[in-house]
């Protein structure tokens, strides 16, 4: 091996090095947490039409969260403000299912419109990037509930919205966490045309406006 070929091979190993050490640092002090087998998250989603409300659900919250080094460990430590929080979210579009007021299942057709309108083939994820959490004023309990603003782009169907609703965060004594909230949304802002299904001749149609609930359970990594 000649003196260049070393002299290039070792600079490569220190850049490495360094990069490796500079990861390191960023990473210090920030807790990843993530969904597991047999947890206890779902997201629901309910609308109207002209002969009945609607719901759909699933079962299926995937993605990371990150807590930074000043996310509070407790009601003592909490100040209002931003948060040191990561958050990547996805929901399977397949794993969205009809349900009756009892939770059994309400209509593959049903589902088969849903799925169709929300692109899954093209787009088979929902998906939501966090782009900050704001803990507000007196929004620290003693329970270890945190009260807090989030702002995030929330792509459906591959449209992309920025989105702000308010969620409670619940730490657990085994150091899991518990997010949850609920927010409006049009499905024209997301360029989807509320169904109004032939089946029906177009006299069923349903609603622009949407509720959605959301209850997702991360662990630690």
């Amino acid at each position: 091996m000649s003196a260049r070929t070393t002299g290039r091979s070792l600079r490569i190993a220190s850049v490495g090095l360094l990069v490796a050490a500079l990861s390191a640092v960023a990473a210090e002090g920030w807790t990843r947490l993530g969904p597991k087998p047999g947890g206890h998250s779902k997201v629901r989603i309910e609308g109207t039409s002209t002969i009945h409300d609607w719901q759909v659900e699933s079962p299926l919250i995937g993605g990371s969260l990150e807590l930074g080094p000043n996310f509070p460990k407790s009601p003592d430590e909490a100040k209002p403000g931003k948060l040191d929080v990561r958050a990547q979210v996805f929901i399977p579009v397949s794993s969205l299912k009809s349900i009756k007021d009892d939770g059994t299942p309400y209509s593959t057709a049903m589902d088969d419109i849903m799925h169709g309108k929300l692109l899954k083939t093209e787009h088979p994820r929902i998906l939501y990037t966090l782009q900050e959490l704001t803990l507000k004023e007196g929004g620290a309990k003693e329970s270890g509930l945190y009260e807090a603003q989030a702002v995030g782009d929330l792509v459906v169907a591959g449209v992309t919205n920025r989105v702000t609703f308010p969620v409670k965060i619940q730490l657990h004594p085994d150091n899991h966490v518990t997010v949850s909230g609920e927010v409006a949304l049009k499905m024209s802002d997301f360029k989807i045309e509320p169904p109004a299904p032939k089946i029906a001749l177009g006299l069923i149609k349903t609603g622009d406006e949407v509720k959605v609930k959301f209850q997702w359970e991360v662990f630690p990594r």
